[in-house]
């Protein structure tokens, strides 16, 4: 099986591995990709992130209350706590705009615990492939991105993706075997059918 990892910005392609999209970009060239990893770094929504730690989409959402399932994000979290990453799994919001403080306060309420500008539309456009994503808090809830704290707290996002690049591949390894495991029944439905 083949991964396309995508991250918005340079930085963040750098430290996951990944194909550079650009920021607010909604759609890549996937070609023959049978999985799809997005990845980079997110303003938090939950006040209890801090910079470095790691959000996994369960779910998706846009501006227009649209929702997007993430069903294959729940098997990347132990992978990813398994390398020292501190994890939560939960719903991440992209909107075409970076978000203040009092927008996040708003969107805490609705359970959301991060936002990005470019993972939902993204996601949407790799479907119907199995799809994570993964992104590194770099600003507080109530933080502005221009406080003078996030470039230290930058760094400490980029470093949290580089040390979650190999779970992706893990990951792929997961969905190798689980692919693997189907075609098996598949192949002893049919034997079986045939007799």
């Amino acid at each position: 099986m083949r991964l396309v990892v995508l991250a918005p910005l340079r930085v963040e392609a750098w430290a996951l591995g990944a194909r550079r999209t650009g920021m607010g970009v909604r759609e890549a060239d996937l070609g023959d990709a049978d999985a799809v990893a997005i990845g980079g770094v997110c303003g938090a929504v939950d006040p209890a992130l801090r910079p470095g730690d790691v959000v996994v989409a369960s779910e998706l959402r846009d501006d227009l209350g649209d929702r997007l399932a993430c069903p294959a994000a729940g098997s990347l979290v132990p992978l990813l706590e398994a390398r020292g990453l501190r994890v939560r799994l939960g719903p991440i919001v992209s909107l075409d705009h970076v978000t203040s403080p009092a927008e996040r306060a708003a969107l805490e309420r609705t359970g959301a615990l991060a936002v990005d500008m470019e993972s939902f539309w993204l996601a949407r456009a790799a479907a119907p492939r199995p799809v994570v994503v993964l992104r590194a808090v770099v600003d507080r809830a109530g933080r502005r991105l221009l406080d003078p704290r996030t470039p230290a707290a930058g760094i400490r996002g980029l470093l949290a993706l580089r040390r979650a690049a190999p779970a992706l591949r893990d990951w792929l390894e997961l969905l190798e075997a689980d692919v693997g495991s189907a075609e098996d029944v598949e192949s002893t439905r049919a034997e079986e059918v045939s007799r």
